[in-house]
């Protein structure tokens, strides 16, 4: 069982020296700054994440990083493109550097087992390169790559958390599911009487450069937000942290 803050932030050098000595595994959650409609804030897929690794600490002794807060390019179909105010991004190039950059640090003070914790839809491609890196740099360092924060969910579970049809993980940007969470672990940031409906006039099976119009929905929101509730935020919360301190339990501890 953790003890204490588990922020590495927040923490003093010698509180960090502790931790490494305990051999405690470190979080780094890979999130974005990327617009999320009228109603969420731009900092959604940093703030979700490190919540959920909190809340993981609580039942597994990790150290929790500070989020990586820029994420690859927002793709329209998943992300919203890159065309809304305040979206920062990275080249893919880029992403894979800092990453590495970031976990080889960690490995250098001396933390030898780094999970890697995904949010950010558009950053899973990248990922597994940046952590091959460190590993060859460090080959002492184990690093577990959770690219998907959710686990597979029956079809029963899948009607309980969207009783109006599931539409696809694809289209839960600024959605349902991170409205429903944000409910819980941040409320005071959603923007309530921001909150409509919205999707792309088009959503074909492919992707196309530069994005057509039709491809870009004017709010940035994917899908239906209305049908968000702190109830199924609660679920959804739940879901990850069982997820992320299962593949941690198995994979680092």
């Amino acid at each position: 069982m953790a003890v204490g803050n588990p922020l590495l932030e927040e923490m003093t050098w010698p509180e960090v020296a502790d931790a490494i000595k305990d051999k405690r595994p470190v979080v780094i959650a890979v999130g974005s700054t990327e617009q999320h409609g009228p109603h969420l804030p731009l900092n959604t897929d940093c703030v979700l994440p490190q919540a959920i690794a909190v809340e993981a600490a609580k039942q597994v002794p990790i150290v929790v990083a500070p989020p990586i807060r820029f994420g690859a390019m927002s793709r329209a179909l998943s992300g919203g493109g890159e065309t809304f105010k305040g979206t920062l991004s990275l080249r893919g190039t880029t992403l894979i550097a800092t990453l590495h950059e970031v976990t080889s640090a960690l490995a250098k003070h001396g933390f030898e087992r780094i999970c890697i914790q995904n949010w950010h839809y558009e950053n899973a491609g990248y990922l597994w390169e940046a952590a091959d890196l460190t590993h060859s740099r460090f080959p002492n360092v184990r690093l577990l790559i959770v690219e998907n924060p959710m686990p597979e969910f029956s079809q029963q579970e899948l009607a309980q958390i969207f009783p109006k049809g599931f539409p696809g993980w694809d289209v839960e940007h600024a959605s349902i599911m991170e409205t429903s969470m944000m409910y819980v672990i941040r409320p005071e940031l959603v923007r309530r009487d921001k909150i409509a409906d919205d999707e792309a006039k088009r959503h074909p099976g492919w992707d196309v450069v530069p994005a057509p119009d039709d491809f870009i929905p004017k709010s940035g929101v994917l899908w239906h937000p209305t049908e968000a509730n702190e109830a199924t935020g609660r679920l959804l919360i739940d879901a990850a942290v069982k997820k992320l301190v299962t593949a941690i339990r198995t994979e680092l501890l």
